[in-house]
Formats: structure tokens, C-alpha cells, sequence
């Protein structure tokens, strides 16, 4: 188990950053179609090809699941990647005809110090389809993707992964690009709201603080007095042979994450969102004991993973905000 998404067989993960323009692409691409739906509960989400994903719709499988920056231009990420898929010959047959079906969501980073003026030709159709083609089970974190400028209350955001398995053997990982209005750690300590989930101190062991007095105060990026909008997208995934309602049933729990790792979570400026998603290799069991089991620690990887994205975040020129490790580690 490498702690990331990519120990649920059949999945790789690639990224593509811009250190000018600060911002990045992050794609999930699995070795065959997946299994997915979706769960949004934030007020100013920004996606592509999501209502496909919901249970009712024909629509089975899809090819990759796109995170971008770049807020509505990010949406262009998803037309690169679903360029490089159809290069492969891969996509939903129609007759002779194929067409990847790729969802994407995105994050707003246009206001984090990067250069922004792109001029004529929209920058991230070609970062889409650079991160599909760097596509591997083995990836790095913090400040790279989609969560290359992104930011929280006070802190760099990031992108983070996770993973556990569940007592039948399955798999369940998390990805996900912090980008939230709210703060991932405690008031002003260095201490992580999602402490009580913590494994092998993936983002500090530092648990939680012996006086928790004032941790409940609302800070955000009000606070700082910075303009700016927000959003966390993230993704769930497993082998366990679930279906597309079963997987909007995880995508809901999943987000008990996001509230157990930012405060506050799912605003009306945050587009919080989660994709599910299944590669089906593991038979299921008991269909309520081990979607339940799914679900809970569908909630506890993401809740790992959003810590672990604002740890592992890392210095750059022209930053607007400091790291966790710049302000409460060793540095960069």
C-alpha cells in the first residue's frame, strides 16, 4: 500500500503544472471504462459531463475523471485528455464511432499570483492531455495538478491521496485538490482537523491540541482579506463491485471528509464536490454491511487526503500565502 489512490488495482494517476501560470491538471485514468457517479454540495461548482454520472442516466462507464484549475477555462482540460483517449482508440462505441467520456470539475486559482494572461490560446486543453499521457500508479503530492495554486484559509492548499482496505480485502483511496474557503487545521495551531484519522503520522502526528478553546471560530478567506473563490473537487475509488446508485451513496458519505477536514465546508462560494468511482473487481457481499464499510472509510481517506495535501504543499515564487511547513515545520 503506497497510501494513495492508486493501490485500488488498475488506476493511475498523472498530473501536468504550470509554475508561471500557478495553476495545473490532475487526471484519473483507469486501465478499463469505470463505474461512476458523482455528489456535489457546494454552492458554486464548476463541471463538465457530470449528469451522466447520475444513477437514471444510460451512461455506464466513463473513461478518465478530470481535476483542473483554471476555474471555467480549466473546463477545456477534459477536451485534451478526451483527445489523447481517442488516440488510443479508446471511448463509448457507437456503431464504428467512439467517444471518450471524460467528467471534469474544477477549481478557481485565478487569483493566486500566477500569470494569468494566456492571451488566445486557452492553456489548459494541452496541460489535459499532458497529465493523462504522465498517467502512473506512482504520483507525487502538495503543490502539483490541480492542486498546484491552490489555497486555503491562510494556508497553501494542495493535492492529496489515500487509501485503506476494507475487511473484505477491497481497496477504497481518495484524490482530492484543496482549493477551500475554510481551513484545514485547528484555529491558529498547526494541528489538522482530520487528527482523529490520521495513520503513521502521514501529515505530522501531531493529534489533536490538549486545549481545543477558540478552534470553533469561522476562518476563512474572508478573514485575510483577500478576494478569491474556493472549491475542493475530489475523487473516491474502489475495486468493490458497486453500482452507479451504490456509488452515489459513497460519493455522499465521502464528504463527511471534507466536513471533518475543513471548517467550514460546503458553502455557498465552495463548490465542494466528489466523484465515486468503481473498477468492479471484488465481488460484494453483503450489499448494505460492505457499501456501509465503503462509505465510512470512503470519509476517513478523503479526510487523510485533504490534510495530507496542505502538509506536503511546497514554496513558491510569487506565493500569496505560506505553507503548512513554512509556517509550522522545518521549511522548504
Amino acid at each position: 500500500m503506497r497510501n494513495l489512490i492508486s493501490d485500488v488495482p488498475g488506476l493511475a494517476v498523472g498530473h501536468a503544472s504550470d509554475a508561471r501560470l500557478k495553476s495545473g491538471v490532475t487526471v484519473l485514468l483507469p486501465d478499463e471504462p469505470l463505474r461512476a457517479s458523482v455528489s456535489i454540495l457546494g454552492g458554486a461548482p464548476g463541471t463538465r459531463d457530470t449528469t451522466l454520472l447520475e444513477p437514471e442516466f444510460t451512461a455506464d462507464k466513463v473513461d478518465a475523471l478530470v481535476l483542473s484549475g483554471g476555474s471555467a477555462f480549466g473546463l477545456d482540460a477534459a477536451s485534451g485528455a478526451q483527445m489523447a483517449l481517442a488516440a488510443m482508440g479508446r471511448g463509448f462505441a457507437i456503431g464504428p464511432v467512439r467517444v471518450p467520456l471524460v467528467p471534469a470539475a474544477i477549481l478557481f486559482d485565478l487569483l493566486n499570483g500566477g500569470d494569468k494572461d494566456w492571451g488566445d490560446t486557452n492553456p489548459y486543453g494541452a496541460l489535459g492531455r499532458a497529465a493523462l499521457e504522465a498517467a502512473s500508479p506512482d504520483f507525487t503530492l502538495g503543490s502539483v495538478g490541480a492542486g498546484t495554486g491552490a489555497t486555503t484559509a491562510g494556508l497553501k492548499g494542495g493535492l492529496g491521496s489515500a487509501s485503506a482496505r476494507l475487511s473484505n480485502g477491497a481497496t477504497i483511496g481518495a484524490l482530492v485538490a484543496v482549493n477551500a474557503l475554510g481551513s484545514a487545521t485547528m484555529g491558529d495551531t498547526p494541528h489538522f482537523w482530520a487528527a482523529p484519522f490520521e495513520r503513521e503520522a502521514e501529515f505530522g502526528g501531531l493529534g489533536l491540541p490538549r486545549d481545543t478553546a477558540g478552534a470553533d471560530a469561522v476562518r476563512t478567506k474572508f478573514n485575510a482579506t483577500r478576494e478569491g473563490a474556493n472549491t475542493t473537487i475530489g475523487i473516491v475509488a474502489t475495486d468493490l463491485d458497486l453500482d452507479k446508485a451504490a456509488l452515489k451513496r459513497l460519493a455522499i458519505m465521502a464528504h463527511d471528509g471534507y466536513a471533518r477536514a475543513l471548517w467550514p465546508s460546503h458553502t455557498a462560494l465552495d463548490g465542494d464536490l466528489v466523484f465515486a468511482a468503481s473498477t468492479g473487481r471484488v465481488a460484494i457481499g453483503d450489499p448494505y454491511a460492505d457499501a456501509i464499510e465503503a462509505g465510512a472509510l470512503a470519509a476517513s481517506v478523503m479526510a487523510r487526503a485533504i490534510a495530507r495535501a496542505v502538509f506536503l504543499a511546497e514554496v513558491r515564487p510569487g506565493d500569496t500565502l505560506p505553507t503548512w511547513q513554512a509556517r509550522f515545520g522545518d521549511g522548504d
